[in-house]
């Protein structure tokens, strides 16, 4: 892991990443990854999360079926896709996990008032880490609505208490990124 990349190399170079190789991830690499997330602030530094890693390609791939299934099933009002999202996922051949060989799901253990931002911030940590080591990630959204169902939950071996927040894929990109234009920020200045 290359720990000496200034942090606004990776900020600025860091990308959604949707195209990997199936080239496995060590495990001291994801490892190194989580105590990056660690290192994020947490609201009374209560630390509320935990770190599922997911390297099972079958489970990947129910994941991915279950959460498409969800999303369709729900109009956007409750959680369910938007328009523009609905030919994505009806595609058979669409695996929402891009088949990333690893998903980190980043997890509150119990909700309290700050839980989801802390488990957002360490995730932002994560793909920063990531990015570092020469990795891609990818959080993906696709896959959280169904993963805070019951049945969700229980794939994960979650008990109803704990909220995935963050469902982030980690894996070797099989090209960089292109980078993706910003809008000039929207500042108030006050005083």
């Amino acid at each position: 892991m290359n720990s000496c990349m200034d942090v606004t190399n990776a900020i600025y170079g860091r990308r959604a990443v949707r195209d990997y190789t199936s080239e496995p991830i060590d495990a001291s690499v994801l490892e190194q990854l989580i105590k990056a997330a660690i290192q994020a602030p947490s609201a009374v530094n209560r630390q509320p999360w935990l770190f599922t890693v997911v390297s099972d390609q079958a489970l990947l791939a129910q994941i991915s079926e279950k959460s498409k299934a969800y999303l369709l099933s729900k109009p956007p009002t409750e959680g369910g896709a938007k328009d523009r999202y609905r030919d994505l996922l009806s595609d058979p051949d669409f695996q929402i996990f891009y088949h990333a060989p690893v998903l980190i799901v980043i997890s509150a253990k119990e909700l309290n008032s700050w839980a989801v931002e802390d488990c957002s911030l360490a995730g932002q940590n994560l793909m920063l880490a990531a990015y570092a080591a020469g990795l891609g990630t990818c959080w993906i959204g696709f896959a959280k609505t169904w993963l805070n169902t019951p049945e969700g939950k229980a794939v994960l071996g979650f008990g109803p208490e704990c909220v995935p927040v963050a469902p982030i894929i980690v894996g070797h990109p099989k090209s960089p990124p292109a980078p993706v234009p910003r809008k000039e920020p929207e500042v108030h200045w006050i005083g």
